[in-house]
């Protein structure tokens, strides 16, 4: 079952009697919820006036409007003994031990009140004198939050009799009983709180979030004054939707809102990838420990209750605003750092095989494998010596760079591991370091590959290039030389004949030798050559490859 207060409306700006009476019922039934509802309610038009008041006596005191000010300040502590009497009256241990008195508080609220309505009544007809229309309007706003909360206690139904309220004091009273003496006009007024400096903020861009316009209004204008680039939203819904569009620094969120509340927002904020780094710092009239406690473990960078102090919000923001610009620092130093090492890894990815370089990245150190089934496959350009000899050593390397970069993109889709180019001359195998069963006729594929490469080559720049292709199959052996200067490279016979294929073969054509003839499928035709004598080893049989018919 819920309790009392779980169901209660949440307050959207306004202010009704009938609004408070199920408030008060469940506080007498002990309901925390209701409690902190009502303190709320009472708070956020005391924040109001609080606020207000302070930005009006910063002008009067840039404006020297000594008169003003004065009434200022007395509507300025008029609203902290407000602040106070709520605070004491309604503390959370006087409802469980049932000493709530809505009457006395009542009573106790009514001179404080009475002194905020009639000076903001005094100062608004002061402010037009001067005239400052700005500050007229400010006058009158702290005197519509006055009325609002003089109007919700005094006509809410009390569990105990009361006695008919007296209207708000005339302002003579006032003149005569509250006014304190007048300072003379020998300086002007240029008051700051004890400690504060004039220490520049740092710049940002700030989402003010509250459901009532007078809350946003002076929250704005108080951030705006700092130095801030201040967008405002009326409610957790708008709030998501300005902050995925935007690009915000600092987050300012009320927690009592209708539809979607600031608990509900910050968690849906702090669950997305995108915003979950924007500090959030909850400034609401909401001012239980419970709620502190459930927004700090939910990713709030802090909690500021209303009314609030302005050097301590000012204070606040400027310590979430330099941890978030020390974690972007880091953030950005950990995204260096990750780039670098990406193309560490490119770069090292184009020198070595990969499943070479994560051994090395792994520790080893030696890297020396033995392959019983491979294919090594040697293409070189025919005759380039005299094909250098006619043009400029520019244009020589700019050519043989792209006739290369061809077979590299065969090499990379074919997934064949190329180890190196010598000169004019191009080698890469299949089967090492990654083993697999097709090694021939995989290489048998990238020599067509080749050829085609190369015609498509001489059509593009009118040349007549031609290529000698050798492939071998066996066992051979592959690790790594060097210690700074990186290089993967195979050894043993299989290499040297493979070498021998190339070397000894015709212009356009794939010479290869008899065991690697015994691997490939029937869709390759091997016409036989004769038989190569090879230095240190037994003479073997070469044959040329060609495609079946079928299988073109």
């Amino acid at each position: 079952m819920n309790r009392p207060g779980a169901n209660l409306p949440v307050s959207d700006g306004t202010f009704s009697p009938l609004a408070l009476a199920p408030l008060i019922q469940a506080i007498h039934a002990h309901d925390p919820v209701a409690l902190a509802r009502l303190r709320h309610a009472l708070r956020t038009p005391l924040n109001q006036i609080i606020g207000y008041s302070e930005m009006l006596l910063e002008s009067a005191a840039e404006l020297n409007l000594r008169a003003l000010h004065t009434d200022l300040k007395c509507i300025h502590t008029a609203g902290g003994q407000l602040v106070s009497l709520i605070q004491e009256a309604l503390a959370p241990w006087k409802m469980e031990t049932g000493q709530i008195d809505f009457a006395q508080l009542r009573r106790d609220m009514r001179t404080p009140l009475n002194t905020v309505i009639g000076y903001a009544e005094l100062c608004s007809d002061e402010a037009q004198t001067a005239p400052f229309s700005e500050l007229t309007m400010d006058c009158q706003k702290i005197l519509r939050a006055a009325r609002n909360l003089y109007t919700l206690f005094e006509s809410a139904d009390y569990p105990q009799q009361m006695a008919a309220s007296p209207p708000p004091p005339d302002r003579d009273s006032l003149e005569s009983n509250h006014r304190p003496p007048t300072l003379g006009l020998a300086a002007p007024l240029h008051e700051a709180p004890d400690g504060v400096t004039n220490r520049p903020l740092p710049a940002a861009r700030l989402l003010a979030v509250d459901d009532d316009e007078l809350n946003r209004d002076m929250l704005v204008r108080r951030l705006e004054k700092n130095g801030y680039q201040v967008e405002e939203a009326a409610s957790g819904q708008a709030a998501l939707t300005k902050l995925q569009d935007g690009n915000y620094d600092l987050v300012l969120l009320d927690i009592l809102m209708p539809g979607l509340d600031g608990f509900q927002t910050l968690e849906l904020i702090k669950a997305d990838p995108r915003l979950r780094h924007i500090p959030v710092i909850m400034l609401t009239a909401l001012d239980d420990v419970e709620s502190t406690v459930r927004c700090i473990e939910a990713g709030a960078e802090d909690f500021v209750p209303k009314p609030f102090n302005p050097t301590i919000l000012r204070a606040r923001l400027t310590a979430s605003l330099e941890k978030k610009k020390l974690r972007d620092q880091e953030q950005a130093h950990l995204t260096q750092l990750q780039n670098e090492r990406a193309k560490s890894e490119r770069l090292l990815l184009n020198v070595l095989p990969k499943a070479i370089a994560e051994r090395l990245k792994a520790g080893q150190r030696t890297i020396v494998d033995s392959f019983i089934d491979s294919t090594v496959l040697f293409a070189d350009i025919v005759d380039f010596t005299r094909i250098s000899a006619k043009q400029s050593p520019q244009r020589t390397v700019q050519l043989l760079n792209e006739i290369f970069s061809s077979f590299d993109r065969i090499a990379e889709r074919l997934e064949l591991e190329k180890i190196k180019t010598i000169g004019d001359a191009y080698m890469l195998v299949s089967g090492v370091p990654v083993l697999r069963a097709d090694h021939a006729e995989v290489c048998a594929q990238a020599a067509f590959a080749m050829l085609e490469a190369v015609l498509q080559f001489n059509q593009q720049h009118q040349l007549d290039w031609s290529i000698r292709i050798g492939m071998n199959s066996g066992p051979v052996v592959a690790g790594i030389i060097g210690t700074k200067k990186f290089s993967y490279d195979l050894w043993g016979d299989t290499v040297n004949i493979a070498s021998r294929m190339e070397s000894h073969g015709q212009p356009g054509q794939i010479q290869i030798s008899a065991v690697t003839r015994k691997l490939l499928s029937a869709q390759f035709v091997c016409d036989p050559v004769g038989v190569l004598e090879i230095k240190n080893s037994a003479p073997i049989t070469t044959y040329l490859l060609r495609r079946s018919a079928t299988a073109a």
